[in-house]
């Protein structure tokens, strides 16, 4: 790298390919897009009319920097409900869902470090790391007509003595896999038994179709276990461009991490937290409308691809807001989803994107309107059909 593109290692971090196929057609009036990961729909309206009502407030001054004191006890509430009791002071509020996990790994992770990470895996979860100089190991996940599995003794086995951390999706992004209690129970203590600490992104818990919350660490770990749970209002509550989240931190961390907000982004802004208070208290009904919805998407798309014979789909996946499948002899998904656009104006994102693992797979995000995605699925099935120069 020369002097001008700053330090060597960013040179090595992957590419946001899901951004660069989105790049290509992004605002482009005749894609079917379903590349990010978000609903259709907008931001439930009471929330957006807190936080407008909020900003004529003049709610636009510096806040503290682990949040209003209101929304960190209305967290802990929201958490105590689905979870263990969780007391107010170790909730901390963070400009999104990704500043949780990027404040959480700078807490505990030095140069040269290892981080273990199961994959496949939205990508910032690797990346982070890797900014910050650690080494990070995978531990694939294996996929088959059962779905997703996690081979948990390899699991196990990568987390030596001396490895600084464990991150884990779950409901998983992009394949909706998720961890059951007891591989929970096993891996929680194995990282007690070693000293490593272990971090849970929880932001797809409450798209769960088995139950109202998908299992969590939250219901095992003890309030003095090196454990983190990071979450955002983006996913359940349809709030991805407001970019505000939260992490729930052990006791003793908390000053700590405060200073690292300071020095990061000092703090989220009012009115926003005062939108997310509204969030927790007064929609829990649009949650489980999107949950019915996703539900019902998983059920048409499966319907839809189950006999083709060029795509594998495995088991409905429990959670999550994807489908996540193999198309055979498929090689390159990054090349296969650009011509897709170019070809089909249809817009998905590449497996590629999620590690090394899974270059034969695509990311179809299912949180859309039924009349897009069974559009989405025609174009899909005609780009693959005989006599058609298929994109592959």
């Amino acid at each position: 790298m020369t002097h001008l593109e700053g330090r060597a290692r960013l040179g090595a971090l992957r590419n946001q390919q899901i951004r660069e196929v989105a790049n290509t057609a992004m605002g482009s009036k005749d894609v079917l897009a379903f590349w990010f990961g978000e609903a259709h729909l907008p931001t439930p309206e009471p929330i957006r009319a807190a936080g407008a009502a909020a900003l004529m407030r003049g709610e636009t001054f510096y806040t503290p920097n682990l949040g209003l004191p209101d929304l960190r006890q209305d967290l802990a509430a929201y958490l105590s409900r689905w979870h263990r009791p969780i007391p107010a002071d170790r909730v901390a509020v963070t400009s999104s869902g990704v500043s949780a996990l990027m404040l959480s790994l700078q807490a505990i992770v030095e140069p040269g470090a290892q981080v273990v990470a199961v994959t496949p895996v939205w990508p910032n979860l690797c990346e982070i790391p890797r900014i910050l100089g650690a080494e990070v190991i995978s531990v694939p996940l294996q996929f088959g007509p059962k779905g997703w599995t996690l081979d948990l003794d390899r699991m196990i086995g990568a987390i030596r003595p001396g490895v600084a951390a464990v991150v884990i999706n779950s409901p998983n992004n992009p394949t909706g896999w998720t961890l059951t209690r007891p591989e929970q129970e096993a891996i929680l203590a194995r990282c007690r038994t070693v000293g490593t600490w272990l971090i849970a992104d929880d932001v797809y818990e409450r798209l769960y179709f088995r139950a109202p919350c998908a299992p969590s660490f939250l219901d095992i770990a003890d309030p003095s276990d090196r454990f983190i749970s990071c979450n955002s209002f983006s996913k359940a509550w349809r709030m991805t461009g407001w970019r505000i989240g939260w992490a729930v931190i052990p006791r003793a961390l908390a000053a700590n991490y405060g200073k690292l907000i300071e020095y990061n982004t000092s703090c989220v802004p009012g009115f926003l937290q005062s939108a997310a208070r509204i969030a927790l208290t007064d929609c829990e009904a649009d949650v489980s409308q999107q949950v019915d919805q996703v539900r019902a998407n998983q059920r048409r798309f499966y319907e839809r691809l189950a006999t083709s014979s060029q795509v594998e789909l495995g088991a409905p996946a429990p959670g999550g807001m994807y489908a996540f499948f193999r198309v055979n002899g498929l090689t390159d998904s990054l090349s296969f989803c650009k011509r897709l656009v170019a070809e089909a104006r249809l817009g998905l994102a590449p497996g590629s994107a999620f590690g090394d693992d899974s270059p034969e797979f695509l990311r179809w995000c299912i949180a859309a309107d039924g009349a897009k995605l069974e559009a989405g699925l025609d174009r899909f099935v005609a780009a693959l059909s005989p006599g058609r120069k298929a994109p592959l």
